[in-house]
């Protein structure tokens, strides 16, 4: 499986905010800090306050923090949150998608339980799992 942009950068997000000592990020703050388009990230972490993984502070002071421990987010739940929309293969679009071997492809049913094992096994994690030493002092590297 291959992540889209916007789920990596929801996790890199995620990662920053929960190792990081400070209480809140600016979006532009973290964007910079992930090299990544201030535009792109702000639309995932709209994603992600839907979710309830962070919280949204507007105005002077503002900015965004964790919502949750992160001893209580699963990795394939918030992957899954953040990849809700996206399908796997054409065949797993709602609308049944466009391939001439629907209904008698014996691959489908084996792409549903590598999906399920995936994101299983990411369940087995939560975000305080993937926190280090060199995480943290990356993010409190001033740039």
């Amino acid at each position: 499986m291959r992540l889209t942009s916007f789920s990596d950068f929801g996790l890199r997000a995620l990662l920053v905010l929960a190792s990081s000592k400070r209480d809140m990020w600016s979006s532009i703050e973290l964007a910079a800090k992930l090299d990544i388009s201030r535009e792109h990230l702000v639309k995932v972490l709209q994603r992600l306050a839907v979710g309830g993984y962070v919280q949204t502070v507007r105005g002077a002071g503002g900015g965004v923090k964790l919502a949750q421990d992160p001893k209580r987010i699963r990795l394939g739940e918030v992957l899954a949150w953040l990849e809700e929309d996206e399908v796997l293969a054409e065949c797993f679009r709602d609308d049944g998608g466009h391939c001439l071997l629907s209904g008698f492809c014996a691959l489908r049913p084996r792409l549903e339980r590598a999906r399920q094992a995936f994101y299983a096994e990411l369940d087995t994690a939560t975000l305080a799992d993937c926190l280090n030493p060199k995480l943290r002092k990356f993010v409190a590297a001033t740039a």
